[in-house]
């Protein structure tokens, strides 16, 4: 549903709703990104320790209050209240239980990595398929108190989530696929260790992976967060067809994080994250000038699908380089480039689209960014294995399902 936020924005900023300027508009949903990594971080070091359901849980009802505390803000002088139940509850939620799937899944199946992570957050980029237009719907009914959608919608989500999650659980222990063994070459190769947290720290290509992340949150999250009023402004889309863009849009978001981890499988991971940053430069240069409705529509949906093959992807590569035991504590922390994405991007676009509309300025500065970002993956490669201090392990009686390694 974050990712129908242009939706609300757009019916913020009429006169006869909050009447909030851009920036303004873009704050509650900077403030989500933002309190995403805070919850991911946290979420994925209690569920290594007491499981996937639980936490889950938790970080579901804990975003659909936030989203029925949103729907209290009446007014301008209110803009504090949709921020604190969107932003701040809601996205602590939001990452609380975005990092478990991720988690678990990589040890249900060590041998799909790729394609696996891109299931299991295909599933938070396509929500805005059917967010989007219900959040118009809901929003027309009364224009000048947009927010009470969040009501319906946080109840929706409460019940969900629910549901979902009580069927989370981790494999058993000593759980190993037929078959598999770790891959030592070829263009996507196993973990030569399974890293702590503190251990994944100590290396450059944390932070690197981490970099990369954030620039590819950075330059995508920009459009996102201007899709509906750029589409209504660029290609001259009316209300209703911006709203449906963005549901429509939100296919490519979820589909490119299946795609690009499919990718990434034949390609190596660094290089899928070379294509989609140069996809989005180039698009992102091109969009400003898009007046024609398909060609937009055509620009939007590659910057989408390369938006959402990061995140797809990126699991995947953090499971290559650092093992899949810490998983949850070694991602979750790494989604502080989700959260410094978030920060960066739309208040940058909101900023030099400003109120005379200068998409071309806006849209030309994202792209220059992602070009240049270009050269990280470029220059990252896994951390080098010492074979001869190294012997596999067998399962604990922790819960590790994988195994690890002892130096």
């Amino acid at each position: 549903a974050v990712y129908a936020w242009s939706v609300f924005s757009t019916a913020l900023k009429s006169p006869h709703a909050m009447g909030l300027s851009n920036p303004e508009a873009s704050l509650p949903f900077t403030v989500t990104i933002g309190m995403i990594f805070i919850g991911s971080y946290i979420g994925g070091r209690i569920q290594d320790r007491v499981g996937p359901r639980p936490v889950a849980l938790t970080g579901g009802i804990i975003y659909g209050l936030g989203c029925i505390l949103a729907s209290l803000a009446q007014d301008h002088s209110q803009l504090w209240l949709l921020i604190l139940g969107y932003g701040v509850i809601s996205g602590f939620g939001l990452g609380f239980a975005y990092i478990v799937p991720i988690a678990m899944l990589q040890k249900w199946f060590p041998d799909k990595r790729g394609l696996i992570t891109g299931l299991a957050v295909a599933g938070f980029g396509f929500g805005a398929v059917l967010t989007a237009p219900v959040a118009q719907w809901l929003i027309a009914m009364r224009p000048t108190n947009p927010d009470w959608a969040f009501l319906p919608l946080g109840i929706g989500y409460l019940v969900l989530s629910l549901i979902g999650a009580s069927f989370f659980r981790n494999p058993p222990v000593g759980y190993i696929v037929p078959g598999w063994v770790r891959a030592t070459s070829g263009r996507v190769r196993d973990s030569y260790k399974e890293y702590t947290e503190k251990e994944a720290l100590r290396t450059p290509q944390w932070y690197l992976l981490t970099a990369i992340l954030t620039l590819n949150v950075t330059v995508g999250i920009a459009l996102i967060s201007q899709a509906n009023s750029s589409a209504v402004d660029i290609a001259g889309y009316s209300l209703a067809g911006a709203a449906a863009l963005v549901g429509i849009l939100a296919l490519f978001n979820g589909g490119g994080r299946i795609f690009w981890a499919w990718i990434s499988n034949k390609t190596g991971r660094t290089t899928a994250f070379t294509l989609m940053l140069g996809l989005q430069g180039v698009c992102l240069l091109l969009i400003p000038h898009a007046s024609n409705a398909a060609l937009f529509f055509i620009l939007a949906a590659i910057i989408y699908l390369c938006y959402g093959g990061g995140f797809g992807t990126m699991p995947a590569t953090a499971g290559d380089f650092f093992g899949v035991k810490h998983a949850g504590a070694i991602y979750g922390l790494m989604i502080i480039g989700w959260s410094l994405g978030g920060l960066i991007g739309p208040p940058i676009i909101a900023a030099l689209i400003g109120p005379d509309k200068a998409y071309t300025l806006g849209y030309t500065v994202i792209g220059i960014i992602a070009l240049v970002a270009l050269v990280l993956p470029l220059v990252t490669r896994m951390p080098r294995a010492k074979a001869d201090a190294l012997k596999v392990i067998p399962p604990d009686a922790s819960g590790d399902a994988l195994g690890g390694v002892a130096t």
